[in-house]
């Protein structure tokens, strides 16, 4: 069911000084938007890392398990992981668009912690 991990959500409250950190101290390459002179207006940044994605999403207040970081994992069809993940009681949402042509639905571990499946809308589904 589940393709792969392919995102790391981290929520911060200064984005321009948490790119600078992840782009200039530990050198990683912006892949979204890439080239800003300053990041500080922007709720959406992404780093190529390899196979799995470090996404920096604005909006941060940091409350304690309501801005950790969130995991995603790929699926082909989101509409049957969801109905899979419900039956095995596990808690999730509905699913919604996120994006243009990313559909999400988001859930939680049996510690709370938070995650996301994530699929194209231009994927087959149910």
């Amino acid at each position: 069911m589940i393709a792969e991990l392919m995102e790391i959500i981290l929520y911060v409250q200064d984005m321009d000084a948490q790119v600078r950190f992840y782009r200039d101290t530990l050198g990683l390459s912006v892949a979204y938007p890439a080239a800003l002179a300053d990041y500080g207006q922007v709720s959406w940044v992404t780093f190529n890392t390899g196979a799995c994605t470090l996404a920096l999403h604005g909006g941060g207040r940091r409350d304690f398990g309501q801005d950790a970081p969130k995991f995603v994992f790929r699926v082909a069809n989101i509409y049957d992981a969801r109905e899979t993940l419900w039956g095995r009681g596990v808690t999730v949402g509905e699913v919604f668009e996120a994006a243009p042509g990313t559909l999400v639905v988001n859930g939680l571990d049996p510690e709370g912690n938070k995650f996301s499946l994530e699929s194209s809308s231009h994927a087959p589904q149910a």
